[in-house]
C-alpha cells in the first residue's frame, strides 16, 4: 500500500462520525487536564483506560492520543495566564509567557502558543506518516536478541532522562520489573512472587498500577497544596499578532518543531525534554539573549512548538517497534494490548486502519484544538477558580469504578489503594514514577525475548553481541550509562532537572 492510499484509508477512518466525536472528546479532555494543574495526561489516560474497552480499537486510540497532545495545548494556557503550568512540558513557557501577560500581551502569547503547536503538530504528523512505515520495515528484521537489546536501551534511556537522581531512577526501574514479573512463569506457568494471593497468579493489572501511581498518588499529593488562583484575562481580539511578532516567532517555531520531532523519537524523550531543549537552544541563538525571561515571544514559540512535535513523534517507536518512549506511551501500549493488538512492526500490515486512522486523526485533532481552544480560553481560566476539593472525589470514584470493572474483583481495589499510597510516597521521596511504568511494561517482554534468544542460541549468551543490530543497541546503552556517569555530564543533568 503506497503512502497516498494509506493516508486516504486513514482519512476514511478519521472522519467517521464516531471517531470525530471521540477525537473531539479526547482533545477537549486533554485541554482540560492540561489546564488543571496536577492532573496531567498520564493520570487521565490511566483513569479512562478501563472505559475504552467497549470502543473500537481505532476509536479508543484516537481518543487517548487526543488527550495527550491536547494536554500540551491546555498546559500553555495556565502557564501564560497564571504562571502555573498545567503540564510539566509547559514549565518553560511560563517563564516568558507570564511576563508577556503581565505586559498586557497575554492574547499574543496565547496565539503564539496555539500557532506554534498547530504547525508543529502538522509537521510531526506528516513525518510520522512518511517515515514510520520505513522504520517498521527495519523492525521486521528484529529477532528476540534485537528486541531484548532494544528494551535494555529503552530502560536505560528512561533512567537517564527521568527527573531526580540516577540511583532513584534505577531503583524505580527495578521495582517496575519486579512487579511486572509477578504471576505465572512464561514457559512453565508456575506462579511466582504472588505472596500467596491467588488473585495475582495472572499478574498485576497494568491499568490498576497506572491509576494508583498517576491517579490516586498524585491526587493525595495535590491535596497538600491548595492554591488560590487569579487569572489575567485575554480578550479574543487581542490575540492577533503584529507583523513584528510574526517576524520574531517564525524561526523559533521552525527550530522548535525540528528539535521536538527528533527528541520525541528517543526512548525516554517526548514533550518535556523537547520543550526544555528548544528553550535552551533558542536562548543561545537569541540576539541579544538578555531579553529572555522578560517576555520574549521566542521563549513561548520555541518550547510550545517543540512539546507538541515531541508529543506526536513519540508515537513512532511505539507504533513501529513496540517500544513505548515514555510513561504516556506505555499507557497507549497498554490500551493496544487490552484491545488485542500487538504494537510493533506488524501493526501496519495487520491493522492498517488502526495505524493510519490514528495518524490522520492527529492532524484533525490539531485543527480542532486550533479552532476551539482560543475562543474557549475564558471558560478554561474560569475553571481554575473551582476549589480542588470539588474535583478529587470525582477522580477517586472514577479510579475505583475503573479498577473494579477490569475483572469485577475487590482485590483490584486493594491493589489500587496500595499503589496509590506508593505513588504518594514516591512523590514525597522525589522518585519519578515513569521509569517504574516503563519497567512494568518492558520487564516481562525483556524476560520473554531473553529466554527465547538463549533457547535459539542453545544457552550461548554471545548471541546478543554476535548479531550486529543487537550489538549496536547494547553499545548505545553502555555509552549512555558511561556518559551520564561522567562528573561533568552528571552535574549538568542534575542542574537541568533542578531548574
Amino acid at each position: 500500500m503506497d503512502t497516498l492510499n494509506a493516508l486516504l484509508l486513514g482519512f476514511d477512518q478519521a472522519i467517521l462520525p464516531t471517531n470525530l466525536f471521540w477525537c473531539l472528546i479526547g482533545t477537549l479532555l486533554g485541554t482540560l487536564v492540561g489546564v488543571l494543574p496536577g492532573l496531567g495526561p498520564a493520570a487521565t489516560m490511566a483513569i479512562l483506560l478501563p472505559f475504552t474497552i467497549g470502543l473500537e480499537p481505532v476509536t479508543s486510540l484516537i481518543m487517548l492520543a487526543g488527550i495527550y497532545y491536547g494536554a500540551q495545548y491546555g498546559g500553555s494556557t495556565t502557564a501564560i495566564l497564571l504562571n502555573l503550568p498545567g503540564e510539566a512540558s509547559s514549565v518553560v513557557t511560563a517563564i516568558d509567557g507570564y511576563k508577556m501577560a503581565r505586559q498586557g500581551r497575554a492574547g499574543v502569547a496565547l496565539a503564539t502558543a496555539a500557532i506554534g503547536s498547530f504547525f508543529a503538530g502538522t509537521v510531526a504528523t506528516l513525518l510520522l506518516a512518511l517515515f514510520a512505515p520505513s522504520l517498521a520495515e527495519v523492525g521486521l528484521l528484529f529477532g528476540p536478541a534485537e528486541y531484548f537489546s532494544l528494551m535494555v536501551l529503552g530502560l536505560i534511556a528512561s533512567v537517564v532522562l527521568s527527573r531526580g537522581s540516577l540511583p532513584k531512577a534505577l531503583a524505580m526501574v527495578f521495582i517496575g520489573i519486579l512487579v511486572g514479573l509477578i504471576g505465572q512463569d512464561v514457559q512453565t506457568a508456575v506462579p511466582r512472587f504472588t505472596l500467596g494471593f491467588e488473585e495475582m497468579s495472572s499478574g498485576v493489572n497494568f491499568v490498576v498500577v497506572a491509576m494508583g501511581l498517576f491517579g490516586i498518588g498524585e491526587l493525595i499529593k495535590d491535596l497538600e497544596n491548595p492554591e488560590s488562583r487569579t487569572a489575567i484575562h485575554a480578550p479574543f481580539f487581542s490575540m492577533i499578532p503584529s507583523r513584528e511578532d510574526w517576524r520574531r516567532m517564525v524561526a523559533p517555531i521552525l527550530r522548535g518543531t525540528g528539535i521536538g520531532s527528533v527528541l520525541g523519537l528517543l526512548p525516554g524523550g517526548g514533550a518535556l525534554l523537547a520543550a526544555f531543549a528548544a528553550y535552551a537552544i533558542e536562548k543561545r541563538v537569541a540576539n541579544p539573549p538578555e531579553g529572555f525571561g522578560g517576555g520574549a515571544i521566542e521563549g513561548v514559540a520555541a518550547p510550545e512548538s517543540a512539546n507538541n512535535a515531541g508529543a506526536q513523534t513519540s508515537f513512532v517507536p511505539l507504533l513501529t517497534l513496540g517500544l513505548p518512549a515514555n510513561a504516556v506511551m506505555a499507557l497507549m501500549f497498554g490500551a493496544l494490548i487490552m484491545q488485542g493488538i500487538a504494537p510493533g512492526p506488524t501493526l501496519i500490515s495487520e491493522h492498517p486502519d488502526v495505524f493510519w486512522g490514528v495518524i490522520v486523526s492527529m492532524w484533525v485533532g490539531n485543527l480542532m484544538l486550533l479552532v476551539l481552544n482560543l475562543p474557549l480560553i475564558g471558560i478554561w481560566t474560569r475553571l481554575l477558580t473551582m476549589p480542588f476539593h470539588y474535583l478529587y472525589p470525582a477522580i477517586l470514584v472514577f479510579c475505583s469504578i475503573g479498577a473494579f470493572s477490569l475483572s469485577n474483583s475487590v482485590f483490584d481495589l486493594w491493589l489500587l489503594a496500595v499503589f496509590g499510597v506508593a505513588g504518594y510516597i514516591f512523590a514525597k521521596l522525589d522518585c519519578d514514577a515513569a521509569p517504574l511504568v516503563m519497567g512494568l511494561i518492558l520487564g516481562p517482554m525483556m524476560e520473554e525475548n531473553f529466554r527465547r534468544a538463549m533457547f535459539l542460541a542453545r544457552g550461548n549468551p554471545t548471541i546478543f553481541v554476535d548479531r550486529p543490530i543487537s550489538a549496536v543497541l547494547l553499545a548505545l546503552a553502555v555509552i549512555a550509562v558511561i556518559l551520564v556517569a561522567l562528573p561533568n555530564i552528571k552535574n549538568v543533568r542534575e542542574e537541568a532537572f533542578q531548574e
